[in-house]
Formats: structure tokens, sequence, C-alpha cells
């Protein structure tokens, strides 16, 4: 959701995602997921012996989360994203092909913040990616003190206009990659992206920040 009370647009889901290796995928992790309108899409795109750990601080979301998707491979945990490597323990897993984020590093506490990219760096398979969108460049530096290969990209149609960064530990990694079929493992086409979720309550809370 972007550090936002607004959902990402499809637009901006389809970019991002757009980068991932549905085939070879198998475990996803989600910071900040919100009301779900990442979540929803990864799931319906992933493998069916694939596993998503969604860390939400905000218990409004989580609680949502958990009742509106019901799918045995989502993990909706209420904590940070600093807690990332602790929840994959929890699931005998110990590496991520790929981390999607939007919770704002630029307003959290700097200690935060580098803990939060340190040990995603630490967790992310030597071939996986660390999909990251936001509102602003200013997130750039953080990344490129930590991963060797930080590619930008655009996406003018959200509100607000979203910046995109795809990280890897090295430059030579699997990159954009367009023409991969959007497969999840199962042989068939995908359907048409879904409609985002409606958010809980009449009033959203406010965003989590990991």
């Amino acid at each position: 959701m972007l550090g936002s009370l607004i959902p990402s647009s499809r637009f901006l889901v389809n970019h991002v995602l757009r980068e991932v290796d549905w085939a070879r995928a198998r475990v996803f992790i989600e910071y900040g997921p919100g009301v779900g309108t990442f979540t929803t899409e990864i799931l319906r795109l992933m493998r069916p012996d694939a596993v998503l750990i969604a860390l939400e601080t905000n218990a409004d979301f989580v609680r949502f989360l958990r009742g509106r998707l019901r799918d045995d491979r989502l993990h909706v945990i209420h904590g940070s994203a600093a807690d990332a490597d602790a929840a994959l323990a929890q699931l005998d897993l110990s590496r991520a092909d790929y981390v999607i984020s939007g919770i704002p590093y630029t307003t959290m506490p700097s200690e935060l913040r580098d803990v939060i990219l340190r040990k995603t760096h630490s967790l992310l398979d030597p071939n996986g990616a660390f999909l990251v969108y936001q509102f602003t460049r200013t997130v750039l530096p953080y990344l490129q003190q930590v991963f060797e290969s930080v590619h930008q990209e655009f996406e003018p149609l959200n509100v607000m206009p979203a910046r995109l960064f795809y990280c890897r530990h090295h430059s030579n990694g699997a990159g954009r990659h367009s023409s991969r079929s959007r497969s999840n493992g199962s042989g068939r086409p995908q359907s048409p992206p879904l409609g985002v979720l409606d958010p809980p309550g009449s009033a959203r809370s406010p965003r989590s920040s990991g």
C-alpha cells in the first residue's frame, strides 16, 4: 500500500510483479500488506506449493487479512519487517525468493531501516530480488548501501505516482523479463488481475511503517 491510505493501483501491482519468475519462486515475503492489494495478486499467481509470509504491524489489517484471505499458502504475521528472519524460521525456511515492500523507509527511524534492509539482504536467495515501491527516490542511497544491483523504474498510473526499485545481490542476476509467461506452475494461462480489496470498516486505519 506504499505507506498510504490509498490502495495501490492495478497498474502498480502489475508493474512490480512482472519482475517475478513465477515458475521458479517458492517463498515470498511481503512487508506491510495493508488491505491485501498485492497479497491477493501474489496468491493468484504463485505456485500451488509456494508460501507467502505477510508481515504487518497494524492489528486491524492483520485481522482483516486473516478473515478475508483464506489460503493455506498465506501466513499473516502481526509483526515488523525487522522480524522477517524469525518469521521464516517459524516455517522452517531460511531464504526467500522475493521480498515485496511498500513500507515508508524514509520516515522510519534510521536504525530500524538499517536492520530491515540488512536482514532482507541476508535472507534473500542469491538469485532472488527485493522489489520496493515508494513515492520518492529518497530511499535509493539506502538501498545502494546494501545491494550491489538496484534497478529503477517509474509507474505514473498510481495515486501518487510510484518509484520502483529492483534490488539484487549481483548485477548479472535474473533481470527484467516482461516476456516471461505469467504462470503459477500449473501450465494454465492466468486470468486478468483481480480488483483491490475493500479495507476493513468505513474508516481506514493508519498505515504501518514496518
